[in-house]
């Protein structure tokens, strides 16, 4: 697998973490406004599903690929793919937050 490769799969990989998981924040953020006032059991039940299956969504847009190439023999390639995909994660936990501070003081 070529570097730039590892650049766009591991990008995608990413985005594809970063699209789910504000599709599931936006959720949260909206679940009264959506779902009204539901009774106590099953919001505890729904939010423990939906974690239990964006755990699994995400494991596998993270780790899925480089298993693969894991077990196919190509381990360098496999611990690339994973790391550029987490360094990808970490630049967007950093944008998050540098908005987060600079909506905070507006």
């Amino acid at each position: 697998m070529k570097k730039l490769e590892y650049f766009w799969k591991s990008l995608l990989n990413a985005l594809g973490v970063f699209l789910y998981t504000s599709a599931v924040a936006w959720l949260l953020f909206n679940g009264q406004v959506i779902f009204g006032q539901a009774p106590s059991f099953l919001v505890p039940l729904f939010l423990l599903l939906l974690f239990i299956i964006s755990a699994s969504v995400t494991s596998l847009l993270v780790l899925g690929q480089p298993i693969h190439l894991y077990l196919s023999g190509l381990k360098k390639e496999a611990f690339g793919l994973l790391f550029a995909t987490l360094a990808w994660l970490i630049f967007f936990v950093v944008a998050v937050t540098i908005i987060l501070l600079l909506s905070s003081r507006g």
